[in-house]
């Protein structure tokens, strides 16, 4: 039987009374002792999984490093980042390797953390690993565990092992805090461990059946201005778009209202469009079946004759997206117009933030304008003055932010 999901607790306080006990490989009187001491690990409450499930599927061993601080000529001090030292723990069951590096292994970390690896050949490619790593501190506790889990196995330069499973634990702990926190009579006590679960009958690992990912939006986009199973089509610039009712009106109430509703719309196969140019059109039905924009956008050659330059085209889409009640497109258009507003472009963008209800974009342009510096470069644009013309009720929002 595969191991059930549980949940690792790992408090930062000694084994507390009461604490469920298991007889486990590596451990004594169920409370995991370190190799060398009589320091108490901290309790590991497992969750949702039972007691011989869990004996059978686990293997867990502990082993304390010891680190002499402050470093000697043979000790930390000498070495300089990315060099370090091995220990081999090995309880006739299980082999692993801890290198530690007593300056990091990253330059730049600039030789401020203790860093660790710990390694575990791999007896096979079915297995899952957990390594733990924290330091013992001055007063009896323990520091915050770091903890890393490993279900693939990487190459490993150990004979007989061309492959392990592995942690690596880069910022285990400052070299600054080793003094106050964790040296105790010169010598500074990390303590590590490996919890392996063993593959279940059959080679099975417990791990999730892999599935791939949804290609759904993919598929409907296929499906974009295709003549075969279509039911409606479009007539925009003097090109034809075909499209399924269905689909519209499930992602837009104005399409529903209009293909499905009492409008004249309902009963036409053919629905001509104005005020629309071809290449907004057809970006706006790729957005409805696929919910994205569309990559590349269209070219400035495409026809139709309307604007395609990167403002021009998200400019005509926002106002589409607004016709067609497609709040998500209209906040994806308002993020291309912000994205490439500047003094000269600021107040027009406004205009059209108020005219088609983006008062997500309209604040934004209202906060860009009113900063010192853009205010008088952008009131003698062309597009400040026909906002002074066209949108009195803007500039009376201005004037009192200014007054303000």
């Amino acid at each position: 039987m595969a191991p059930r999901a549980f949940l690792l607790i790992i408090p930062h306080v000694p084994r507390a009374p009461g604490c469920a006990r298991h007889s486990l490989t590596g451990v004594q009187g169920g409370v995991p002792r370190l190799h060398g001491g009589d320091h108490r690990m901290p309790c590991v409450t497992m969750h949702d999984i039972d007691p011989a499930t869990f004996k059978a599927l686990l293997h867990f061993v502990f082993a304390e490093l010891k680190l002499e601080y402050p470093g000697t000529t043979t000790t930390t001090n000498s070495f300089a980042v990315g060099d370090g030292f091995d220990k081999r723990v090995g309880d006739g069951e299980q082999s692993w390797i801890i290198r530690c590096y007593p300056r990091g292994y990253r330059e730049e970390d600039n030789g401020e953390y203790v860093s660790l690896r710990i390694g575990v050949p791999a007896r096979s490619n079915t297995v899952r690993a957990i390594f733990h790593a924290f330091l013992m501190r001055r007063d009896g506790g323990v520091g915050a565990p770091s903890i890393i889990c490993s279900d693939r196995a990487f190459p490993m330069s150990v004979p007989g092992h061309p492959r392990g499973y592995g942690g690596a634990f880069r910022h285990l702990v400052r070299r600054s805090d080793l003094e106050p926190l964790y040296a105790v009579d010169g010598m500074v006590t990390i303590v590590c461990g490996v919890v392996v679960f063993a593959a279940a009958a059959g080679g099975d690992n417990g791990g999730p059946i892999p599935v791939p990912r949804s290609n759904l939006g993919g598929q409907l986009g296929g499906m974009v201005d295709r003549a075969d199973g279509s039911d409606v089509s479009f007539s925009v610039g003097g090109e034809t778009f075909h499209a399924h009712r269905a689909v519209l009106a499930a992602r837009s109430p104005v399409f529903k209202a209009e293909l499905l509703g009492s409008m004249a719309e309902s009963a036409m196969p053919c629905v001509t469009l104005h005020d629309i140019d071809p290449a907004t059109f057809k970006a706006l039905l790729h957005f409805v079946y696929t919910d994205a924009l569309p990559s590349p956008l269209p070219s400035p050659t495409g026809g139709g004759g309307g604007s395609t330059t990167s403002t021009g085209f998200f400019e005509s889409l926002l106002v589409a997206a607004d016709r067609y009640a497609l709040e998500r497109l209209k906040l994806m258009c308002a993020q291309k117009l912000w994205e490439s507003v500047s003094v000269e472009t600021v107040a027009t963008t406004l205009g059209y933030a108020e005219t088609y209800h983006c008062p997500e974009l309209k604040s934004k342009c209202l906060n860009f304008l009113m900063a010192e510096s853009n205010f008088k470069k952008v009131a003698v644009t062309d597009g400040y003055f026909h906002l002074r013309q066209d949108f009195p009720l803007i500039i009376e929002e201005i004037k009192r932010r200014i007054e303000g």
